[in-house]
C-alpha cells in the first residue's frame, strides 16, 4: 500500500516538500514551517532526495584545494560549493529524520526543524559568498556522500549519532581549519563565514549529544560507535586537529574525545 503524501499546513508536508523539490529556488529559500502536525503519521523514509537538472551528480569526490591551491579564486568557490552542498544535504536529512522517525518525541522533531532552518541560512551564506568570487550554486559536480550513508540510520538514536554527533560533529573541526586556511590567505570574509558557521553547530551537535545521550541512557564511545551505519567509522567522523574546546562546549566528555583521537581501525 503506497503511504500518501503528509496533507498540507502540516510540519511533515513541509519536510516531504523540501526533500523532494527539484527547485533550486526551494531548497535555498522554502516557505516557513507550518504550525500544524500530522495524526498518527505513517513513517516516510525517502529513499533520494529532489534534485534539480542543472546539479551535476558526482560518483566520487573531487580532492579538496589545499591551502596554497585556495588563494586561487576559482579553486576557493569550489571549495566553498562543496561546503555549500554539505549544508543542503543536512537541512534535507534533518527534514528526512523528522518523516522517517514519527514516533520520536515531539521536541526532537521540532530540534530537526530549527537545525534545518540553520542549515539553509549557511547555504545562503555561502552563496552569497560565492557570488562575490564570480560563481554560482551548480557550477561545479556535487556528490550526495552523506544521502549514500546517512538514511541507513535505524532510529532516532542512530541518527543523532551519525548526523548529529558525527558529521556535524566533525564539522567543528574542519570550520575551525578552514578559518585559519582562509584568514592565512586574507580572506577575511571566508574565515568569518567558517567561524560563525561553526559557532551555530555547537548547538547542532549539542543536540545530538543530548538526544543520543536520552535515546540510549548514555554516552558510551563504543554505544556511539555501534550506532553509525556501516560501512561509517569514527574516522569519518573528525577532523585533524580536533576542535576540543567547541566539542567539548557541546557536551562531550573529554574522555569520549580522547576515545575518538585515538581511534583507529583494526
Amino acid at each position: 500500500m503506497e503511504i500518501p503524501i503528509p496533507p498540507e499546513g502540516t510540519a511533515e508536508r513541509w519536510a516531504y516538500d523540501y526533500v523532494t523539490s527539484e527547485e533550486l529556488e526551494h531548497k535555498l529559500a522554502p516557505p516557513p514551517v507550518p504550525a500544524g502536525w500530522e495524526e498518527d503519521a505513517p513513517a516516510r523514509r525517502i529513499e533520494r532526495p529532489g534534485r534539480p537538472s542543472t546539479l551535476e551528480i558526482a560518483k566520487r569526490a573531487h580532492k579538496s584545494p589545499g591551502p596554497d591551491a585556495i588563494r586561487d579564486p576559482a579553486r576557493r568557490a569550489q571549495l566553498v560549493h562543496t561546503f555549500l552542498h554539505h549544508e543542503l544535504q543536512a537541512a534535507e536529512l534533518m527534514a528526512w529524520a523528522l518523516l522517517a522517525f514519527p514516533e520520536a518525541p515531539r521536541a526532537f522533531k521540532k530540534g530537526l526543524l530549527q537545525i534545518a532552518g540553520d542549515e539553509i541560512r549557511h547555504m545562503a551564506m555561502y552563496a552569497r559568498y560565492m557570488e562575490g568570487l564570480g560563481h554560482a550554486f551548480g557550477e561545479f559536480p556535487v556528490r550526495d556522500w552523506f544521502w549514500e550513508r546517512v538514511p541507513r540510520s535505524k532510529s532516532p538514536a542512530h541518527f543523532a549519532a551519525v548526523m548529529g554527533m558525527g558529521l556535524e560533529g566533525g564539522n567543528l573541526d574542519h570550520t575551525a581549519r578552514f578559518a585559519g586556511r582562509f584568514r592565512a590567505i586574507g580572506d577575511e570574509e571566508g574565515a568569518r563565514i567558517q567561524e560563525v558557521v561553526c559557532a551555530e553547530e555547537v548547538p547542532h551537535v549539542r543536540f545530538g549529544v543530548h538526544w543520543f545521550r536520552r535515546f540510549t541512557e548514555g554516552l558510551d564511545f563504543e554505544a556511539w560507535r555501534a550506532h553509525l551505519p556501516e560501512p561509517l567509522s569514527p574516522m569519518v567522523m573528525r577532523g585533524s586537529p580536533l576542535n576540543r574546546e567547541d566539542r567539548i562546549r557541546a557536551g562531550f566528555p573529554e574522555e569520549f574525545l580522547q576515545e575518538l583521537d585515538k581511534w583507529a581501525p583494526r
